[in-house]
């Protein structure tokens, strides 16, 4: 049975979220501390940011420290896992445009992932060619390296979809070289698309409905009073509705059975809060100040961690230096078995040099 070989990422478009934290981030830390895997790869997608940030790319180049500095403060260990930047490993551009080749532009145009990107960034008519094939820059991402697991959010299932056709058609076509990836979902339900504050259904940077890893105790507390609960709700006696109701959707994400004693004592599960809620006779402001709690002490640590990283950048780069050139290693090794399974490693293939020196001297 091959080893296990994990590969996630995330564009550095902005400081990460909690939807990144529960979607990805959390479950990175426990694959990576849990073992058993070959390698653990976690890239930093600058290019792809590049797709639909080109007329701001410092934007981008701001926020790779961003990203990184993230990725540490949550218990990321570069001594267990290669934490890279994409641009920095060319190989991956090569791959994307053999992969080009295996897929249809009506394929990229039914994949629901690049469907709703493109109508929520506006493009219509003016898509940008490499935002439009994404897919397939994630897809040289993932085989890159041989990924047998990516761990990413429910909105990145039809993405891996299209990553296991290209792998498929190619295999098909030029014999078994490269590796089919599962995806690994979050197992909490909850955690599989948080909402942002605004009740809204997905946590975006563009909609400024995120809390961030990196954001101070205040702002998460100003975050969590904003959120959204039951607009029904109006009065403390009156029965609340959990269906819609961002802050429980975030308790069921975060809430464990130690918080109780910790921080509400007078219930003994989350359970009992929701009876409660729902027969009325409990104030949203309540449920709130548990939430917050919860949170605080969920973030305090990341936010102490990265104050300690952020006191050496160049650390973090020099990390960053290494990250890239051990996936550089890893990546130009699968680049060379594709060219070879292609046959368009022409210098190296003594056969087919003597084939045609034959060939020649016969006419003579």
């Amino acid at each position: 049975m091959a080893q296990k070989v994990i590969l996630t990422g995330d564009r550095p478009t902005g400081r990460l979220h909690l939807g990144h934290y529960v979607g990805s981030l959390r479950r990175r830390v426990e694959l990576q501390n849990a073992g058993g895997y070959k390698d653990m790869f976690v890239f930093i997608a600058d290019a792809q940011a590049l797709t639909d940030n080109m007329d701001n790319p410092e934007k981008v180049r701001q926020n790779v420290v961003e990203v990184a500095l993230d990725y540490l403060s949550v218990g990321l260990d570069p001594a267990k896992v290669t934490i890279f930047i994409q641009s920095q490993i060319p190989e991956l551009t090569e791959l994307s445009f053999y992969y080009m080749d295996l897929v249809s532009v009506s394929r990229l145009q039914r994949n629901p992932t690049v469907k709703t990107e493109i109508q929520m960034r506006g493009f219509n008519e003016s898509i940008p060619v490499g935002f439009f094939t994404y897919p397939i820059s994630q897809a040289a991402d993932i085989t890159a390296f041989k990924a047998t697991t990516v761990p990413v959010g429910e909105d990145q299932k039809p993405m891996l979809e299209q990553t296991n056709e290209i792998v498929r058609r190619f295999n098909h076509i030029y014999g078994p070289t490269l590796v089919e990836p599962e995806i690994l979902l979050p197992d909490n339900a909850a955690c599989l698309r948080l909402p942002g504050t605004d009740g809204k259904a997905k946590m975006s940077k563009s909609l400024g409905n995120c809390i961030y890893l990196s954001d101070d105790a205040k702002t998460v507390d100003k975050g969590v009073k904003s959120m959204y609960t039951d607009p029904l709700h109006l009065r403390v006696e009156d029965p609340g509705h959990l269906e819609g109701n961002t802050v429980f959707t975030y308790l069921d994400a975060f809430c464990r059975a130690e918080h109780f004693p910790a921080f509400w004592p007078e219930y003994q599960s989350l359970d009992e809060v929701k009876e409660h809620y729902q027969r009325g006779g409990l104030g949203d402001g309540k449920v709130k100040k548990f939430l917050t709690a919860i949170l605080q002490q969920e973030l305090e640590p990341i936010r102490q961690r990265r104050r300690e990283y952020e006191q050496d950048i160049p650390a973090v780069y020099e990390m960053l230096r290494h990250g890239c050139e051990h996936a550089r290693e890893v990546a130009a090794q699968t680049l060379d078995e594709v060219r070879r399974a292609m046959k368009i490693n022409y210098f190296d293939d003594a056969d087919l040099i003597r084939e045609q020196a034959e060939r020649f001297a016969a006419k003579k």
